[in-house]
């Protein structure tokens, strides 16, 4: 419950007046059902005067001089001798059957007004309760978003998908349903219970005795439904990341003949599953037998222990109020077994919760400095100076150091694992250095507001990652302001316009999952158009045209050739071709720069790029 209440103090806040309004119908529909409960049974008994006992007004008198105890005594007699005389005054007045009529009206309507009170109240939960879900979604969604790259390399896509999909509705399912029970069932308790003291405090005392016994052994088994739901929250995850990958893989999968591996893969997945939810669910199933036989026996001991009390004259209660007593206590089971169905369910929910605060409370590095510094472009260049990286215990960048002149293109060739693409990622802080800096005409880049940094770069990877959207809205992804003219100005540039005014809708044309509808080399295009629109001071090129056909490399050059015109540009190569022309070469070798030079420089050098472009062109 602990743990329940801390998250409820961290969303509901902001809906205090929600709050507000179901405490109030809440307290409302209890008073009247109260009401209802209270009349009946001295109501009947006065009625068909089963007692013959007269009855007569009494003053109340109250006084702490005669002690607190006598004082309340003295108080519930009157209060119970003025309701029969108010009864009987009626029944005398007005005979008995029309008594009858009017308390049944009255019945009635104490009834209608609970039960329409708490209907208001569960309108004002609903309104928590989803206004709550969508702050949790967009939570989530903002903190995976903020995160740095490096926190999707130790978590698996599929598992961040169920964190914020299957666990929220579960939060939803589990926690917030028992919102309810926080809200309303402690007023139904509270006032029930101060009623039943009212009626006779020895019987509540009694009671009072019984209920911690049952509330330890629902509190025992609630903790094991925690521990089998997170593992069974952690294997969905799993399920998710296999069916992600899947769909990601499916060309590898059939052109493998795959299916079957896969298929076993899944089946194992999913019966661990079903085995994980079978010892959650039997558990959760038994808060309600439990609850609700445990209830039984403190009904039948109450039962005994008040009649004991009522046959040996050890009380002032009579056999009348002793029933409404049972009555009253009957009426707070329902809320007392809910209490034990909501603390299963939030043991079930809070496994979801620890795995979605995995995320939400994950640490992000990579922040703003307190003061940071503005830089609107690159004026003279940019310096690595000693710069190490690690991403786990091994440095995968060694004391690197090289110089990036204003207007320069340079590349970066090597074997694969030699460190191109980390060295890169490190420019926009992806990723934030180890030891050493990196620097923006003096000015260190942790220094620079990080949106201010990102904004000086565009990027051109070798998977141009695209938008299941339209042609238009991926081009101008990231621009507020563009305009249709700026979007076809920028698609002319990068060799795209053709094609997109072939395409059935044109700009509007929407391009599918991950751009699937359209080539490799229109993908690349439509990438290459979206960094255009951006013009950045200083580009990216990540293997840009490597994975492409002879034509349509020609055309993404081209475009790559008007993209680069004027700017500073860092082009990661594998294809020693394309990078003939440009001003410098850095080759690295196990996270080090071991030569740089232009490229006839570097051949003269008979080195490691010498082998290298001998391999490529022997």
């Amino acid at each position: 419950m602990k743990d329940a209440l801390k998250l409820f103090l961290r969303f509901l806040p902001p809906y205090k007046k929600y709050i507000i309004l179901n405490v109030l119908t809440n307290l409302l529909g209890t008073i009247f059902q109260l009401f209802q409960f209270l009349m009946v049974i001295p109501v009947l008994k006065l009625l068909f005067e089963t007692d013959g006992k007269a009855y007569s007004m009494m003053e109340i008198h109250f006084s702490l001089s005669e002690g607190l105890r006598e004082s309340i005594q003295e108080l519930r007699t009157v209060a119970i001798n003025n309701f029969y005389a108010y009864i009987q005054y009626l029944s005398d007045t007005y005979a008995p059957f029309k008594t009858l009529v009017f308390v049944a009206v009255f019945f009635i309507i104490m009834v209608l007004l609970k039960t329409g009170f708490h209907y208001l109240s569960s309108l004002t939960m609903v309104a928590i309760r989803n206004n709550v879900v969508r702050d949790i979604r967009n939570m989530l969604y903002k903190k995976v978003l903020s995160l740095p790259i490096g926190f999707f390399t130790e978590e698996r896509k599929g598992d961040i998908i169920a964190r914020m999909t299957g666990d929220v509705a579960e939060i939803e399912s589990s926690v917030l349903t028992s919102l309810d029970m926080f809200f309303k069932n402690p007023i139904i308790i509270i006032f029930t219970v101060a009623t039943m003291i009212f009626v006779s405090w020895q019987l509540t005392l009694f009671v009072f005795i019984l209920f911690p016994v049952a509330g330890a052994l629902i509190g025992i088994i609630g903790k094991k439904l925690k521990q089998a739901s997170l593992r069974s929250q952690n294997q969905m995850g799993t399920i998710l990341s296999t069916i992600e990958e899947s769909l990601g893989g499916l060309r590898v999968i059939k052109a493998f003949n795959a299916e079957r591996k896969m298929t076993d893969l899944q089946k194992k997945q999913n019966e661990d599953y079903r085995k994980f939810q079978n010892k959650a669910m039997s558990r959760h199933q038994l808060a309600s037998p439990l609850s609700e036989f445990l209830a039984t026996v403190i009904i039948a001991a109450v039962m005994v222990y008040g009649g004991r009390l009522i046959l040996s004259d050890q009380t002032m209660l009579e056999p009348s109020m002793f029933i409404a007593y049972i009555v009253l206590f009957y009426s707070i089971i329902q809320p007392t077994k809910a209490f034990s169905s909501a603390f299963y369910n939030i043991q079930k929910g809070m496994a979801s919760v620890e795995r979605m605060d995995r995320v939400l409370y994950t640490v992000n590095p990579i922040v703003n400095a307190p003061n940071p510094k503005p830089v609107e472009k690159v004026n003279d260049t940019i310096e690595y100076k000693d710069v190490w990286f690690r991403y786990g215990e091994d440095y995968v960048l060694k004391n690197v150091n090289l110089t990036i002149k204003r207007g320069q293109t340079i590349a970066l060739v090597g074997q694969s694992g030699s460190g191109k693409s980390t060295l890169v990622d490190l420019m926009p802080r992806f990723y934030d250095i180890e030891k050493g800096n990196i620097s923006i005409d003096g000015t260190d880049i942790r220094e620079i507001k990080l949106n201010e940094l990102r904004h000086l770069f565009g990027i051109v990877n070798q998977d141009p990652i695209l938008f299941n959207d339209t042609i238009f809205n991926n081009i101008s992804f990231g621009s507020d302001t563009a305009t249709l003219g700026d979007v076809m100005s920028a698609a002319k540039i990068a060799n795209a316009h053709e094609f997109i005014l072939a395409t059935e809708n044109g700009f509007d044309t929407v391009i599918g999952d991950r751009g699937s509808k359209l080539s490799g080399g229109q993908r690349q295009r439509i990438s290459i158009a979206r960094a255009i629109l951006k013009n950045p001071p200083i580009l990216i090129l990540d293997e840009a045209t490597s994975a492409l056909d002879t034509e349509s490399e020609r055309l993404v050059q081209q475009a790559i050739d008007n993209l680069m015109k004027n700017r500073t540009s860092v082009v990661i190569a594998h294809r020693l071709s394309t990078i003939r022309n440009v001003d410098l070469i850095f080759v690295l070798q196990n996270g080090e720069i071991i030569e740089q030079g232009s490229y006839q420089e570097l051949l003269k050098m008979n080195g490691e790029f010498k082998k290298l472009h001998d391999n490529q062109f022997r």
